[in-house]
């Protein structure tokens, strides 16, 4: 048997890729009971994204993610409890309610969100990697965002500030393939999102982005990059998600053919299948990894619906308004 990591690790690996499959298939089933209001992303067919790309993070860096945050924050070490709280709308939430799905936050943990604008998360990564550079700080800045983003003008405008001045940030392209409802290939010219950090002066590279070890080799050495005062560096991840863009989305862009061939590619079901090839997993292992995931699931929903709503005369508290109105 020849691994690249020991079997502890590997079996992490599994874990929290099914940790954040169990969370989010759990909060669809929640949302379609009403539980769960407002807009839902899920990240199911992607976890190998987040759990390889988070390797490489140390608590000290900063996290910018998207919308489609929850793995990211669940492997941050924000509770589970406190983000399905969040989901609910609950005072014991992450954003004590107020963001749901699309803005987790613990800036505790230096998680910034949850991001719901496309983009909107690349010029404030730009932003906390200058203050750490002005400070002298080591530590980097890792911004994850879509495919989408790089339509926007702020990708071009946050790229070229962080290669011009140097800064030490990780540019983290989730590529599942369509801006909610277009394929990359039907709103940009040049679909290589390398090609276009490298216009930039940004340093880039693609990976699998089904496959958790080469996420994690790749992150891992971006990152090193980074911190070696090289400046900003990008990583493509061609990915895909397995469900709807989100709850809402009829999903009409795409044919079933092409959701199932690329289910054929699940992460979580061919990275089982490498442990048990290479003897690390065994039958009563996966079960006890169940198990375990479960009970802190259920644990999660108990915590939510025990939560707290915000009373009504605190709506208004930190929230910028004029007296004058």
């Amino acid at each position: 048997m020849s691994l690249e990591i020991d079997r502890t690790k590997a079996l992490d690996l599994l874990r929290q890729m099914l940790r954040i499959r169990r969370f989010e298939e759990k909060a669809a089933e929640l949302y379609s009971l009403g539980k769960i209001r407002g807009f839902l992303h899920l990240y199911i067919g992607e976890e190998a994204v987040a759990v390889g790309a988070m390797q490489a993070f140390t608590q000290e860096d900063a996290l910018v993610a998207t919308y489609r945050e929850h793995g990211q924050a669940l492997l941050r070490g924000t509770p589970a409890g406190t983000l399905m709280a969040e989901l609910y709308g609950k005072a014991n939430g992450c954003a004590r309610g107020r963001g749901g799905s699309m803005h987790f936050f613990d800036a505790s943990r230096r998680f910034y969100g949850g991001m719901a604008i496309v983009g909107g998360g690349l010029p404030v990564a730009v932003g906390l990697a200058l203050a750490d550079k002005l400070q002298g700080k080591t530590r980097l800045t890792a911004c994850f965002f879509g495919d989408g983003a790089v339509a926007e003008g702020e990708f071009h405008e946050s790229l070229n500030l962080a290669a011009l001045w140097k800064l030490p940030v990780l540019f983290l392209c989730e590529n599942n393939r369509y801006a909610m409802g277009t394929a990359l290939a039907r709103h940009q010219a040049q679909p290589d999102v390398t090609l276009k950090a490298q216009a930039e002066g940004v340093a880039a590279e693609a990976v699998d982005g089904m496959d958790v070890l080469a996420v994690e080799k790749a992150t891992k050495r971006a990152a090193e990059s980074v911190r070696g005062g090289n400046g900003p560096y990008l990583l493509e991840y061609r990915t895909y998600r397995f469900r709807a863009h989100s709850m809402y989305d009829a999903e009409l862009y795409r044919t079933k053919e092409e959701v199932e061939q690329w289910k054929q590619r699940d992460p979580i079901v061919i990275f089982e299948g490498q442990l048990r090839e290479w003897k690390c997993l065994t039958s009563e292992d996966l079960a006890a990894m169940e198990a375990a995931i479960a009970a802190e699931i259920a644990a999660a929903v108990a915590e939510a619906e025990a939560g707290p709503w915000e009373p009504v005369e605190d709506l208004t508290k930190d929230v910028y308004t004029s007296e004058q109105f």
